[in-house]
């Protein structure tokens, strides 16, 4: 049975089906229907709700509670997150799971509370201080994000490592019929980390403070191997008719389905325009990029800031291909036929470049 709900009930909805026990945030628009919508739901499964003094706090209360065992996530937006990096940092060093949900608008500073993307490199590089990565997960729906919050949270546990889910405000905001019929707690994994307490003698402590020069390196030679194998095992991407492509858009979430409309209006025209969407900005599915690069030359990247995401896809064609870019920064959601056009004139222009 399908429920007509905006895309931040639907995460709050999943994360508790997929088993998440404990809740802490901060109102900051656009995701306080989250808030709102876990301080209702979390009571009635017996779990822990507080809206904590700060996103300071927040983000040091879902640190708590995962080293005790328990599946437990934050969300905010802009500021909000800013304010929660060095709680996530301390996570990725103590190797704790978490789920961090952005429902980004639009900045720097204060900004305004219009959808936005451009907090990509805040969480495709880390975001807070040190050697550290954070998985990324970027939903296009809001079906999309129901589907992905028990990933979210399997994931996080898999590796014992920070995952951002980023979403838009208008992701947040829009209402969509959404299907929770197959959502389920996932996969249990050992949690040989948990403080119990001692018994006896007997003690166990979980710490990133690491004076001795030696044990720093190698933690962080060990975190980097843990890297390494979620690029080798944890890329998710959707293709969408690539190929016969002579021009190839690179887009995410709500950027995503407004480039769909895009290229359906594109292929009236005997335009033939694919698409690559990342699910997971971090790691980047660069493969497929180079892979779609020994068929196709031009890529366009289209995404709603002043051109982030555009620096994975460069480095992903590694020179070869020639990249475009659009992009509205600072709240402005572009329509599909404003893209339809903006993207017949690259194609039109690379045709004439390629003949010559």
């Amino acid at each position: 049975m399908k429920r007509l709900m905006s895309g931040n009930a639907a995460a709050g909805e999943a994360a508790v089906l997929a088993g998440c026990t404990c809740y802490f945030g901060y109102p900051i628009t656009p995701q306080n229907e989250l808030t709102e919508y876990m301080a209702k739901r979390i009571p009635e499964i017996g779990g822990v709700f507080i809206q904590s003094e700060s996103e300071i706090a927040a983000i040091n209360m879902v640190l708590g509670a995962s080293v005790a065992g328990a599946r437990a996530m934050t969300s905010s937006s802009g500021p909000g997150i800013s304010l929660k990096q060095e709680g996530i940092s301390y996570l990725a060093a103590d190797e704790l799971p978490a789920v961090i949900l952005n429902m980004v608008r639009g900045g720097p500073g204060m900004g305004n509370i219009s959808p936005a993307q451009s907090d990509y490199l805040q969480a495709t590089r880390g975001g807070g201080h040190g050697d550290y990565r954070t998985i990324v997960l970027a939903p296009s729906s809001v079906q999309e994000i129901a589907d992905l919050m028990p990933l979210a949270f399997d994931l996080a546990e898999k590796y014992r490592n920070p995952l951002v889910v980023l979403g838009d405000g208008m992701l947040g905001q829009m209402m969509e019929p959404v299907s929770f019929d197959h959502i389920t707690r996932g996969e249990t994994y050992p949690k040989d980390y948990i403080l119990t307490g001692a018994k006896g003698r007997a003690s166990r402590m979980v710490r990133s403070l690491l004076f001795d020069v030696k044990e720093e390196e190698e933690h962080n030679w060990k975190l980097s191997r843990k890297y390494k194998r979620i690029e080798q095992n944890e890329v998710r991407y959707e293709t969408y008719l690539i190929d016969d492509a002579k021009m190839v858009i690179v887009a995410y979430g709500t950027s995503a389905r407004i480039a769909k409309g895009a290229i359906n209006r594109l292929r009236q025209e005997n335009l033939k325009v694919g698409m690559i969407r990342p699910i997971t900005l971090w790691p980047f599915p660069a493969k497929i990029i180079q892979d779609t690069a020994k068929q196709v030359h031009d890529f366009f990247v289209f995404e709603m800031s002043a051109g982030q995401l555009i620096e994975d896809v460069r480095l992903a064609l590694e020179g070869k291909g020639h990249v475009h870019f659009y992009g509205r920064p600072g709240g402005i959601i572009p329509t599909p036929v404003e893209l339809f056009r903006i993207i017949s004139r690259h194609y039109y222009q690379s045709q004439r470049s390629t003949k010559s």
